[in-house]
This record gives structure tokens, sequence and C-alpha cells, in this order.
């Protein structure tokens, strides 16, 4: 398994254990770089030491911020789906490199992690 593979893998694990994520803002908002399909990504990571990683990198201006699983769910995925932007998930190394899906895909995945039946639009 690749590495992006492997932290998508542990971000799915771990959020759905600790039903908690992690995202990095500052004043003007956050950071949502070009996916590698052209459009912007909205990352979030898994826990607080990977995102305190990312905002370091970012710039010191930029804090950490915790989000309830169940409010990501039901609030900011369908937010990013209606403004067209892909899920960055665990973003690490130095470029904050990493995979990103789409949101119906996030919650396919999600629910596969909560042993719940396939999400479904």
């Amino acid at each position: 398994m690749s590495a992006s593979g492997a932290q998508a893998s542990a971000f799915f694990r771990e959020v759905s254990q600790h039903r908690i994520l992690w995202w990095v803002r500052d004043d003007q908002g956050s950071p949502t770089p070009p996916s590698d399909f052209g459009r912007s990504a909205f990352p979030y990571w898994s826990s607080e030491a990977r995102a305190q990683r990312a905002a370091a990198l970012w710039g010191s201006q930029f804090r950490v911020m915790s989000m309830p699983l169940d409010h990501w769910r039901n609030a900011a995925l369908p937010d990013l789906a209606k403004d067209d932007f892909r899920v960055g998930i665990n973003w690490s190394g130095r470029r904050l490199t990493g995979w990103d899906f789409t949101v119906d895909e996030v919650l396919n995945r999600l629910a596969h992690a909560l042993g719940e039946p396939p999400y479904e639009r």
C-alpha cells in the first residue's frame, strides 16, 4: 500500500473510532489547494498531531480546529459538495500531499469504517 493509501486508511479507522477530526485555518479561512483533479480540496486530519504538523508547514498564522464526526458528516460535507470541493484526507509530508475524494466517496468510505450500509444519494 502506498503512503497516501496508508494515511487514508488510518484516517477512516481513527475518525470512526474517536469520532472527531481536525482541520486547519487562519483568520482568513482554511487553505484549499487544488487537487490533482483540478478542483479545490479541503483537507482534514484524523488527529490533532497530524493537523498541527500541517499547520506548522503552512505557516505560524494557522491553527488547528476540531470537529465532531456527526457535524462533519451532516453539515460540513454537504456544504463542501454544494461548492464542488474534494476532501483531502490526512495529507502528510513536507509538501502536504495525499489522497482526496469526492464527498460521496468519503461518505461511502466512512459508512464502511463505521460498519453501516453504503451511503446512497
